[in-house]
């Protein structure tokens, strides 16, 4: 398994790119869980909480495509800065609110200056990457380190805001988000020599979400969203009616490792099956895998449970980006990859407050349909949509 990514590291700059993007995309697995303890600590309510937290999320997703776009033009060394410094003021604001329990609206005011600041660094390390490996089968295997990444953070930023949430206090999580995302994105600003170059946009290239298969991932992928927003909060609020509000965190690090495992071992495959059969084919796995959470009532099993459906995560985000990569002109990739997240991120938004609606009129456990039903929703998409993603040849993950 080690053998595909050996060497993958080695290019000038690489390392220094991968670790400031590993630090400044933590707050992606943190913001939300963070808010919605931070929230329903203070205010009893796991509807506003999860409001609160699909308010920064709908921000993130109408504002990343124009970040996006704005990083495509003029580069992230230009753009991260000002958006870094903006997004930890929110931030702060966002906590203090709390703190002096000022008015609901001022959390969500706050809520959508931090979503409307937040950049998708992952998209900006994937576009680094793109620029380094481009043409190249070792495009698949960054892709798949990108995605194990992203587990990382899923696993590690859940537990720790959890953790700190309600031993430390309930602010502790989020000030630690904050920094993470100030010190990563500006580490990652000032490393101009692995920066995707600066090209000019021509009006008449339009925008990567006018392209029919970019189209259809993103609906795909705002459904995969639902599925990732109301997971997090049925979860908080799962661990909350078996008495381990504590253990909310460990839950949601075990869907996340499920994936990142799944990753590791996908992104070192030399696949022969074309990308839009695995795409396919990798929804599935999804549905089956979130059943059984409908009918589980114990913590521990309820852990083994997400670790199992975490399985197809990874498989699912690294088609999905990978196809995206390959349809998009390489002067839009990274506002292309962000029109990705921006519909994960009306995905999550939908799902925290579907999550936390349907929590406090049922419960957890019946919640979880909601999660089971867009899963489902993605398949018929992703299988209805599927004749839209024919792709080039592309090269076999072993050249270099």
């Amino acid at each position: 398994m080690v053998g595909p990514y050996r060497g993958l590291f080695d290019r000038p700059g690489v390392k220094a790119f991968v670790l400031a993007g590993l630090i400044g995309r933590m707050p992606m697995s943190m913001l939300g869980i963070g808010i919605i303890l931070l929230i329903s600590t203070l205010t009893g309510s796991y509807a506003t909480a999860g409001a609160v937290a699909a308010t920064t999320n709908v921000a993130f997703a109408v504002a990343a495509p124009l970040s996006g776009r704005l990083v495509d033009r003029f580069g992230q060394g230009r753009v991260i800065p000002p958006f870094a410094v903006v997004n930890a003021v929110a931030l702060a604001a966002l906590m203090v609110a709390a703190g002096w329990e000022l008015s609901d609206w001022t959390f969500y005011a706050s809520g959508l200056v931090v979503g409307a600041t937040s950049l998708s660094i992952g998209s900006m390390v994937r576009a680094r990457w793109s620029v380094i490996y481009g043409g190249s089968g070792r495009l698949h295997t960054a892709f798949a380190f990108e995605s194990v990444a992203d587990e990382v953070v899923f696993v590690t930023g859940p537990a720790l805001v959890t953790v700190l949430a309600t031993s430390v206090n309930p602010y502790a999580g989020l000030i630690v988000a904050l920094l993470c995302m100030l010190g990563g994105s500006l580490a990652l600003a000032t490393q101009h020599g692995t920066q995707p170059p600066v090209q000019e946009v021509r009006s008449s290239a339009g925008s990567p979400i006018l392209i029919p298969g970019i189209a259809l991932l993103a609906c795909v992928s705002l459904a995969l969203g639902a599925i990732f927003g109301s997971v997090d909060l049925i979860t908080v609020a799962f661990a909350d009616e078996h008495g381990a509000k504590g253990a909310a965190g460990f839950l949601l690090a075990a869907f996340a490792g499920g994936s990142m495992v799944s990753g590791l071992w996908f992104g070192s495959r030399n696949w022969r099956i074309p990308l839009p059969k695995r795409f396919v084919r990798a929804l599935g796995l999804f549905v089956v895998g979130l059943v059984p959470i409908m009918f589980i009532g114990s913590p521990w099993i309820m852990a083994g449970a997400l670790f199992l459906a975490g399985f197809a995560i990874s498989p699912t985000l690294i088609t999905v980006f990978s196809i995206t990569e390959r349809m998009v002109p390489q002067s839009l990739l990274t506002e292309g990859m962000a029109w990705i997240s921006t519909a994960i991120g009306f995905g999550v938004a939908l799902g925290s407050w579907a999550g936390g609606a349907l929590t406090e009129a049922y419960g957890a456990s019946s919640a979880y349909v909601f999660s089971v039903c867009a899963a489902a929703l993605a398949v018929a998409v992703g299988i209805g949509g599927s004749g839209l993603l024919r792709l080039p040849e592309a090269p076999s993950p072993s050249q270099t």
